[in-house]
């Protein structure tokens, strides 16, 4: 990734493809301003197949610390710069310096692990949970990213406690929503349905990709030299 912009995984042919969803998105989301609640309807649990399953858990299974690595000067710069962008925007959220550096630290490491938009992620947790990490909704739904507790069951330990540990959470959530987004061939209107439980209606992808736009992050280009 070069120093002046961040790759979005999900581009492409299809990448949102409802017509309904880009219509929705000229105006506001009610959801976005609305009381933070948990709006997770919850992901429906489908029958995986073993390949799928194996891998997914694989996904789950390597707990790495989430240290971002950085190939070039340029590529470190342009995510201290990101860093320093989004904290000030969560600041109202996250109050605390050290709590927004390691929450925005670990989501930029489980986003690019997963191959995510790391704008879209953030929307998504603005939806779903308010940047609340201990959110629960009303289908039991669990943390930043509103992951069912079975999935604990399905391709984890079983402890749908560990659903409210950040990095835990958070990795749970971006291979969900990446296991989904191959599922539906890179569709990202019926992605975000499925990882709502409401997939094919438009209320839920709308406001996500709505909040996504808080999350947009584009440096300015730089002054050539002298």
């Amino acid at each position: 990734m070069g120093a002046g912009q961040e790759t979005s995984a999900v581009a492409g042919p299809g990448a949102v493809s409802r017509r309904a969803c880009l219509t929705a998105l000229a105006a506001p989301a009610a959801w976005l301003t609305g009381p933070q609640t948990a709006h997770a309807q919850g992901q429906l649990e489908e029958p995986l197949i073993d390949s799928v399953r194996t891998a997914l858990s694989s996904a789950i299974a390597n707990q790495a610390p989430p240290e971002p690595e950085f190939f070039s000067t340029g590529s470190r710069l342009h995510y201290l710069r990101w860093l320093g962008t989004q904290s000030a925007r969560l600041r109202g959220r996250k109050p605390e310096w050290e709590v927004r550096r390691d929450f925005l630290q670990t989501l930029w490491y489980e986003c690019k692990r997963a191959g995510l938009d790391t704008a879209l992620v953030l929307g998504l947790i603005q939806i779903e949970s308010g940047f609340r990490k201990f959110a629960v909704s009303s289908v039991g739904a669990r943390g930043y990213m509103q992951v069912m507790p079975f999935w604990t069951r399905v391709i984890g330990d079983g402890d749908p406690g560990k659903l409210f540990h950040m990095q835990t959470n958070l990795r749970f959530g971006c291979v969900i929503l990446r296991h989904y987004l191959d599922r539906e061939q890179g569709d990202l209107f019926m992605a975000l349905g499925r990882y709502n439980g409401s997939r094919g209606r438009p209320a839920y992808p709308t406001a996500v990709l709505g909040a996504q736009r808080n999350w947009s992050f584009a440096e300015r280009p730089t002054a050539p030299a002298a």
